[in-house]
């Protein structure tokens, strides 16, 4: 073998080549089938749909106006990595955390209400944020730890507890003749997070503020933390063999409890700097979860659990998500990019087997060339 073939191979087989190549795989894939319902729904706009919701803010010919939402897509994307790094700490711990969603919204809760209620500036209501959420998801870890209760269904039934608490608790801080909670910015602009110049950079766009910055530094530490200390061995080792991780003295039940704490922490900063921005106000009679954080699991396996692929991915996610709503609406709903998201994610559930494929394919060709060579030397 020549030692450009070697080179080639080593590549073949390194898991964050496999990783991105089967990610890659899914987002063509699932271009294509939700290419392909786009034809079904209404062949004529189908071309004209999919480059809409691949263009997103590109859809404006004005740079300034292009630049302008490239801002607001970065800020919702910045949320959506929180969700993604709360549901793959969780999971590199040997946990599913499905209740990033209602963690996300105790979160949004918490910080809007001391905004609203009490005035409190902003760093005072994103800790806010942190902390009920760290708590709502330590309840989940508690429920594992010591009952073992599966944090799945303990998470689905707080989702839902969480989102009806915050309806009632922001229904005391909403506009008189509207559904919504009051504007940050007309009631307490101490809460709104500071620019510190980030917003002239998209065409003076006042949402983006320190919380861009503030989410790829999370995507770092998280990484670090998982990666590079003995605290995130420890974690790691219970989240494998939490029996094994005990006959070695490590506390188990501490570890579990603690990650579901620091992915609900994670989670409540994704709400913080999200809503924090005043971007957008929560309406009290909502009936569903929001999407951010059920999002956030197809972000985190899209980027092959890893932190630093979460924050590609959670912007590719929210990307196409923003750009649904550029289709033609007298032809497709907007909805129609959460359904290509939906097509990507249930791809992303065989990123696993590929990679199992891809080795498999190469070890029968060096088992070949083993054979063909030894042949060879025979002859």
């Amino acid at each position: 073998m020549s030692n450009s073939q070697k080179k080639k191979e080593s590549l073949l087989r390194n898991s964050g080549f496999q990783t991105i190549l089967g990610s890659l795989l899914c987002i063509i894939i699932g271009l294509l089938v939700g290419y392909i319902v786009l034809l079904i729904i209404n062949p004529h706009g189908a071309s004209g749909a999919i480059i809409a919701i691949l263009k997103n803010f590109l859809y404006y010919p004005s740079a300034v106006a292009a630049k302008k939402y490239l801002g607001t897509t970065l800020v919702k994307a910045s949320a959506l990595l929180m969700c993604s790094l709360s549901v793959l700490f969780a999971w590199k711990v040997g946990l599913f955390n499905i209740g990033a969603a209602g963690q996300y919204v105790v979160g949004v809760g918490a910080c809007l209400y001391c905004g609203l209620k009490f005035n409190m500036p902003w760093y005072v209501c994103l800790v806010a944020a942190i902390v009920v959420a760290a708590l709502v998801g330590g309840l989940s870890g508690l429920l594992k730890a010591y009952f073992n209760v599966n944090e799945v269904i303990s998470c689905i039934m707080l989702n839902w507890i969480g989102l009806y608490c915050v309806n009632l608790l922001l229904s005391k801080v909403k506009e008189t003749s509207t559904p919504y909670t009051k504007p940050l910015s007309s009631t307490n602009k101490s809460a709104l997070l500071p620019n510190l110049g980030l917003d002239k950079l998209f065409s003076n766009n006042e949402f983006v503020t320190i919380g861009l910055p503030l989410a790829v530094i999370m995507a770092i530490l998280v990484w670090i933390v998982l990666e590079k200390t003995k605290f995130g061995y420890e974690l790691k080792a219970t989240g494998m063999n939490k029996n094994a991780a005990k006959y070695c003295g490590m506390r188990e039940k501490r570890n579990i409890i603690l990650t579901m704490v620091i992915a609900g922490g994670l989670a409540g900063l994704g709400a913080g700097i999200f809503y924090l921005t005043g971007i957008e106000q929560w309406m009290v009679q909502q009936t569903t979860v929001p999407s951010m954080g059920f999002n956030g699991i197809a972000a985190a396996f899209l980027g092959g659990s890893s932190p630093i692929g979460a924050i590609f991915s959670s912007y590719f996610i929210q990307h196409i998500t923003s750009g649904g709503t550029y289709v033609d609406k007298t032809m497709y709903c907007s909805q129609i990019s959460d359904l290509i998201s939906a097509f990507i994610i249930y791809l992303c559930g065989f990123v696993l087997f590929f990679k199992m494929w891809l080795n498999r394919y190469l070890n029968k060709r060096n088992e070949k060339r083993a054979a063909k060579t030894q042949k060879g030397g025979e002859a």
